[in-house]
C-alpha cells in the first residue's frame, strides 16, 4: 500500500511539475510575442492617426447654413527611415531568441523584408519563425471622401469614410465627424477677405489590419495576422486669409489616439495572447501642424496641404460646392 500511495505521489508530482513548466513556457513566449507585435505595429499606429487627423478642414470661413461641400482626398503618408525598423535584442525576450544572433534590426510595418529568424522550445517542442516583415513602402497611400454642411452660428458639420481598402497585405478603413465653429464672427473685422479664425473638434474610427506568413508555435498557437483598431480626438485652431481665388491656411493641433491590438489565427492560447495584447491600448498624444493653401474656381476649390509633426503627410483635395 505504501509502495502505491508513494508511486501516486510521484506521478502526481511529475505532472504538476510538467504543467507547471509548460505554462511558464506560455506565459513566456506570449510576453515575447507581445513586445514583437509592439515593436512592429506601434509606428504603423501613430502614423495612421496622423492620416486620420490630415484634410479635416481647408479653410477657417465657414459654409453658409445647410450648403454642402463634397470632397475627394488623396493622402500620402511620408515614412522616415527610423520608423521602419527597430532594434529587439535578446535581453528583452524571455523565451525567444534571435537565432544567430544577441540583437537585430527587425522590420515594422513599414519595413522590407528580412532573413532575421527567431527560434525557442515550447514544452520540449522546438520552433522557429522569420520576423514580421513590412510593406517595404516610403509613402503610403490613404484615399477618402468627405462631405460638409453648413449649420447656424458660422459653423460646419463634416462626415468622411474610406470603406476597406488594400495594398499589399495591409487592408485599412477610416469613418469619422467633426465640427469647426469660426470665431471671427465675434471680432470688428469679419469681412471674408480679413483673417478667419476657428477651433475645430473631430473624432475617426480607424482599423489597420496586417497580414503575414503563419507564425507557427507548438501547441500554443498559429498567428498569421494583426488588427490594429483605433480611436482618434483630434483639437485644432485654424486660421485662414483669402486673397481673391487665392487662399492660404495653417493650423496647430494636438491628437489624443487609444490603439486596440489583436492576433488572428488558431491555437489553444490564442485568447491568452489576444488578453496579454490588451495592455498595449494606452492613450497617445500628439501634436501637429497644417500648412497649405487653395485655388478658387466657379464651382469647385482645389486644397493641397502638408501636415508635420512625428511623420510628414501630404494632402490634395478637390471640393465641389451644392
Amino acid at each position: 500500500m505504501k509502495i502505491i500511495t508513494r508511486t501516486i505521489c510521484t506521478l502526481l508530482l511529475f505532472i504538476s511539475s510538467n504543467l507547471i513548466t509548460a505554462q511558464n513556457d506560455v506565459d513566456a513566449v506570449v510576453g515575447d510575442l507581445l513586445h514583437i507585435a509592439d515593436e512592429f505595429a506601434s509606428p504603423a499606429a501613430a502614423g495612421a492617426a496622423y492620416q486620420a487627423s490630415a484634410g479635416w478642414f481647408t479653410s477657417a470661413q465657414s459654409l453658409a447654413p445647410w450648403k454642402f461641400e463634397v470632397s475627394v482626398h488623396g493622402n500620402g503618408l511620408i515614412v522616415p527611415s527610423s520608423k521602419k525598423s527597430s532594434t529587439i535584442s535578446n535581453n528583452e525576450l524571455s523565451l525567444l531568441n534571435i537565432k544567430g544572433a544577441s540583437s537585430a534590426k527587425v522590420p515594422t510595418a513599414f519595413g522590407e523584408t528580412t532573413d532575421i529568424y527567431y527560434e525557442g522550445s515550447v514544452m520540449g517542442n522546438y520552433f522557429e519563425f522569420q520576423a514580421l516583415e513590412g510593406v517595404d513602402k516610403g509613402l503610403i497611400p490613404h484615399p477618402f471622401v468627405q462631405v460638409t454642411m453648413g449649420l447656424p452660428f458660422e459653423s460646419e458639420f463634416t462626415v468622411r469614410a474610406l470603406p476597406e481598402m488594400t495594398v499589399d497585405d495591409v487592408n485599412f478603413s477610416t469613418y469619422g465627424a467633426g465640427i469647426k465653429h469660426n470665431f471671427s464672427q465675434y471680432f470688428r473685422f469679419n469681412e471674408p477677405e480679413d483673417l478667419q479664425v476657428s477651433a475645430l473638434i473631430t473624432y475617426s474610427k480607424f482599423e489597420v489590419k496586417y497580414a503575414f506568413d503563419p507564425v507557427i508555435i507548438p501547441q500554443v498557437a498559429v498567428l498569421d495576422l494583426i488588427d490594429v483598431n483605433g480611436d482618434l480626438w483630434l483639437f485644432e485652431a485654424l486660421a485662414s486669409k483669402r486673397y481673391e481665388n487665392f487662399e492660404i491656411f495653417g493650423a496647430l493641433g494636438a491628437t489624443n489616439s487609444n490603439f486596440a491590438y489583436a492576433m488572428d489565427g488558431s491555437g489553444p492560447f490564442l485568447g491568452n495572447i489576444n488578453t496579454a495584447l490588451e495592455t498595449l491600448g494606452e492613450n497617445e498624444l500628439q501634436f501637429k501642424g497644417d500648412i497649405g493653401f487653395n485655388l478658387y474656381f466657379n464651382k469647385f476649390k482645389v486644397s493641397t496641404m502638408v501636415t508635420a509633426g512625428n511623420f510628414f503627410n501630404m494632402n490634395l483635395g478637390l471640393h465641389f460646392r451644392i
